[in-house]
């Protein structure tokens, strides 16, 4: 154990400023320990913010990058973290989270910026996982962990991650007929070519350029012609929609709600929230909807019960930016009765335990943890191991189209094989 113990010092902490798919900087950590094992993690960068998510530290006062920079951020990796993290153990992660959490000492990892936590929280863990010679899904939930996630796949982009008139943010297909990972992932490739087809000889050939996670952005204006379109191609495809394949929904409402008139402009028109109440309903009725995350805007915890009381979990209700994986947001969630799950972000909080934490609290409630990426994404794969190191169910990292999207599946896929039959 003391050999173990010495191999598993912390020897080498480095801040990088790197690029991620929307072209912004981005840090990424590497983290080597006297064993020799490498850790290396990219934080990632979301477009569509809960008010409440840990703080990102930006070079506003710089011109490079139009003050999109992060040498800041590098800076205090490279200074701060590496002097307090220096010979501690990698393998007790959590003690090296708890260092991260003490030297930021705000509730928003706004001194050290959430991107350099959350890059070295990663790194740590890859370290210690590569340290022990283990993957990393195994050093974090051990050789129990052996479930790998229903895909939530976004292959219709709306709001801020496209740049047409859709309202809702991400239209998701689940295949959850499949026997396995792979399976999976077949079916909903299959209806993402077919809605490429789809789109084409509907809209034209500009209908299939895509938005910033992958999937299709057509020049649609209704929610209706969205999920007609995705039950169109999984029928196309050869599959029964409800049975074979879902339908998620994440409206990221706070996006189209105008806080001055209390309404919410979706379909070119201005809804109370009682009427959105009523459309999701109706959208429910009609479609085979799975669930659907922020259905209304990031401080309506009453408005979440009311919906997800009448919709008694057919569909489930998910919060994000409602929740943005802070434990007490999510206690105030679950106490209120305002969910039935959650998405998990590292980078709304910050480190590993206390996205641990939270996955804990949601399961042990009966509620569903939906790991999720950001639409602001690298070659970074730590999520997939996250989903399965801590048997979540469920992931959403775009389609299957653009490298920062694929390489994530691809890990999936890794995984599923190195665990066999």
């Amino acid at each position: 154990m003391a050999y173990l113990f010495e191999e598993a010092k912390i020897a080498y902490v480095k801040g990088l400023q790197v690029l991620d798919s929307r072209g912004d900087p981005a840090v990424e950590v590497t983290i080597v320990t006297e064993g020799g094992g490498i850790g290396k993690a990219i934080a990632p960068a979301g477009a569509s913010k809960g008010k409440y998510e840990a703080v990102e530290i930006r070079d506003t006062n710089l011109k490079a990058y139009k003050g999109r920079g992060v040498y800041t951020a590098i800076r205090n990796v490279n200074t701060v973290i590496s002097n307090a993290l220096i010979g501690l153990n990698a393998v007790n992660y959590r003690y090296v989270d708890c260092k991260l959490i003490e030297l930021d000492g705000t509730p928003n990892k706004s001194k050290l910026g959430v991107n350099a936590v959350t890059a070295t929280s990663l790194a740590n863990i890859k370290a210690a996982s590569d340290t022990l010679g283990l993957p990393l899904f195994v050093f974090l939930g051990g050789f129990t962990a052996r479930t790998l996630p229903v895909p939530m796949m976004n292959i219709i982009n709306g709001g801020l991650h496209a740049g047409n008139e859709l309202s809702i943010q991400e239209f998701m297909i689940m295949p959850i007929n499949a026997d396995k990972f792979s399976e999976a992932l077949r079916m909903a490739v299959e209806v993402y070519k077919e809605l490429k087809n789809y789109l084409k000889n509907k809209y034209g050939a500009l209908a299939v350029n895509v938005g910033d996670e992958g999937g299709f952005a057509p020049p649609m204006k209704e929610t209706a012609e969205a999920l007609d379109a995705l039950v169109e191609s999984i029928k196309l495809a050869g599959y029964e929609p409800g049975k074979d394949i879902l339908i998620a929904l994440d409206c990221a409402a706070t996006q189209f709600y105008d806080s001055k008139s209390g309404k919410y402009r979706i379909d070119c028109k201005e809804l109370g929230k009682d009427e959105l109440i009523k459309f999701y309903k109706e959208l429910c009725e009609r479609y085979p909807i799975f669930s659907i995350e922020d259905p209304l805007h990031e401080e309506d915890f009453e408005g979440f019960k009311e919906l997800r009381s009448l919709l008694k979990g057919k569909p489930k209700i998910i919060g994000d930016d409602l929740t943005v994986t802070n434990i007490e947001r999510v206690k105030k969630a679950i106490d209120v009765g305002a969910i039935d799950g959650v998405i998990i972000k590292v980078n709304q909080v910050g480190t590993v335990s206390e996205v641990e934490d939270v996955i804990k609290l949601v399961r042990g409630e009966g509620l569903i943890a939906i790991v999720s990426h950001r639409s602001g994404e690298s070659e970074d794969v730590s999520i997939a191991h996250l989903a399965v190191g801590f048997s979540t169910g469920f992931i959403k990292t775009g389609a299957p189209a653009r490298g920062e999207r694929t390489v994530k599946y691809n890990e999936l896929l890794r995984i599923e094989d190195w665990l066999g039959e």
